[in-house]
């Protein structure tokens, strides 16, 4: 560990304090229908837009509308993009490397993937999607899923504060403002910063270059496995020509990071040097990461009139990242222990540590930093490989996402997800006290705990059970790459990454499974809303309200059922009889 690095690290936490207050003061205004300084640009265009759809912007839902209009537009739009890439071969645009449509199973893994934000990838895109592809379909559900999680956090938030209505707002006004005054005017100005910094924005085919000399590479089959000969040697290919693959990074890369979507437009994600090129580019998008979700805290405070209490979520936050980035800093940057005898210490002359997988224009720091952040939220994106860390660096991304998108979390689900553990938290420390638990003066009551504990337990749920079952099944087994505890860790892995919303992953995996990121994001939207049933027309119990210091404490381990399966994969090394090597 060095000076520069936790510089870095306190720099990076300073500059999302300071932006909190702004962005949130910003989004309260947005969808509290105040008037904001993009109101003479984007109030004609919204009202247009209301007017060509037939959408009453005065029209208010109940918490039951609201939910099944949300879940009408992801199942359509989720539709539209199935089609889009079986189809892309037949489509007219901007396919210059004619790419072929994507196999059904691959498609309808990658269309539940982005409309529900997860972006788990099982393609490379560079080899996989034509631009069109990539630019109205790919980009266009980063938007739309983003601006879901943006809508259903602000309901969740009127839920809270409303005393007498038993309305939460207009999915359709909701959806429309994140987009326009949110997500559209900072990714129009983040892409151009991202293309300053040298990150690909065009439309050209791909460029084929000579290599200064050939290379020899073993040859794989169509199993995705490398060749061997009946000689048992590997069976080699010249390479003497390069592909230089680009396209319209620089768009998809802006919204992909702000939305916390995380699905690159390559395969190797923020790794490339064409979506991540230098360090700045790099520390602007891990702020990106948490710029919305931070604000969101603020938004909370202001709306519910409780900014102590919004405070004290962002602290929540705060302090569950410090331990996360401390963590793997720390072990990253202490080295392979099992490499004994090598000098693996920082100095002028080497980064030190453990360097496998990172690339060296980050680092140590940074991709230790990045990893934390990318699974504290649900974005999943990296520049650095995971699957490389070492035992106790990579149980630092697999705990954050077992934490359920609660430490900033994704764009919305982040808020929406600690609120359900913080009504929780409260139940608790009522019982503790012999008190009637109260939440910002409003009674929690039997049927707000039911839903909490609904949330809380279905991701232990979908995690644990499909792991255990693909663990010992045939199917689940002979799609890992790694013999031993690390194949163990690869499945569990997966299926936290897809339950919990993230996207990421220990690499390794052959197998698609889409319904798991449909539980999981459903799921988690569905239980916030159903705490609104109740609560939209409670009124507040006068003069109460909860200090939010009082559930800060609690938090953390409201999400312990999950935990006790994460030791059982690269960090206890007795446990190969599960997955015997060769």
């Amino acid at each position: 560990m060095t000076t520069n690095g936790w510089m870095q690290i306190g720099l990076f936490l300073a500059l999302i304090l300071a932006i909190t207050k702004p962005i949130g003061v910003f989004m309260a205004r947005v969808f509290g229908g105040e008037r904001t300084f993009l109101d003479p640009v984007l109030r004609p265009i919204e009202r247009l837009l209301y007017r060509v759809t037939g959408v009453d912007e005065k029209h208010e839902m109940r918490w039951t509308e609201y939910a099944f209009t949300m879940l009408l537009f992801s199942g359509a739009s989720m539709l539209l993009l199935y089609l889009m890439e079986r189809a892309q071969q037949l489509l007219p645009w901007w396919n210059p490397q004619k790419f072929a449509g994507l196999p059904p199973a691959l498609a309808f893994n990658t269309a539940a993937s982005f409309t529900t934000n997860t972006n788990w990838q099982n393609y490379s895109g560079e080899a996989t999607m034509s631009y069109l592809t990539q630019m109205a379909g790919l980009a266009y559900h980063n938007f739309a899923s983003a601006a879901v999680g943006i809508a259903l956090a602000i309901a969740f938030i009127r839920g809270i504060a409303r005393t007498e209505k038993e309305t939460i707002g207009n999915f359709w006004v909701d959806m429309t403002r994140a987009m326009l005054w949110v997500l559209l005017p900072a990714c129009i100005v983040y892409a151009l910063l991202l293309v300053s910094q040298g990150v690909v924005q065009n439309l050209k085919p791909y460029d084929t270059a000579k290599l200064v000399e050939s290379q020899q590479v073993q040859k794989t089959g169509t199993d995705g496995k490398p060749m061997v000969a009946p000689d048992g040697k590997p069976v080699m290919d010249t390479v003497t020509d390069q592909t230089i693959a680009q396209g319209p990074v620089a768009s998809q890369e802006a919204i992909k990071m702000l939305g916390t979507n995380g699905g690159g437009f390559f395969g190797a994600n923020s790794s490339h040097p064409f979506e991540n090129p230098t360090p700045l580019s790099n520390f602007l998008q891990m702020l990106s990461i948490f710029a919305i979700p931070a604000g969101l805290t603020y938004t909370l405070g202001r709306m519910t009139k409780s900014q102590r209490h919004g405070w004290a979520v962002w602290g929540a936050m705060a302090v569950l990242f410090v331990c996360g980035v401390t963590t793997a800093y720390w072990a990253e940057a202490r080295g392979n222990p099992l490499l004994h005898g090598v000098d693996q210490r920082a100095t002028a002359m080497q980064p030190g540590g453990n360097m496998e997988g990172k690339e060296v224009r980050f680092g140590i720091a940074d991709s230790a930093l990045f990893a934390t952040v990318t699974t504290d939220a649900s974005c999943g994106a990296n520049n650095s490989q995971h699957d490389s860390f070492t035992p106790l660096g990579g149980l630092v991304p697999l705990v954050n996402i077992m934490l359920s998108e609660t430490v900033f979390g994704g764009v919305g689900a982040g808020l929406y997800g600690i609120l359900i553990y913080v009504v929780l938290a409260v139940f608790i420390a009522g019982l503790m006290v012999g008190r009637t638990p109260e939440y910002l003066g409003k009674k929690i009551e039997a049927y707000d705990v039911k839903m909490a504990m609904l949330v809380t337990l279905v991701f232990p749920l979908i995690i644990l059970a499909l792991t255990a079952i693909s663990s010992v099944e045939g199917f689940g087994t002979s799609s890992i790459s790694n013999a031993g505890p690390h194949g163990l860790t690869q499945i569990l892995y997966a299926f936290t990454s897809m339950a919990g919303n993230n996207g990421s992953a220990f690499g390794g995996l052959k197998r698609q499974h889409a319904l798991v990121q449909h539980r999981g994001r459903n799921d988690h939207a569905g239980g916030a809303l159903l705490h609104d049933h109740p609560n939209a027309g409670n009124c507040r119990q006068p003069g109460k309200e909860e200090n939010g210091a009082r559930f800060g404490r609690h938090v953390p381990g409201d999400h312990a059922p999950v935990f006790p399966f994460a030791g059982l994969g690269d960090c206890d090394r007795r446990r190969a009889d599960i997955f015997p090597g060769p």
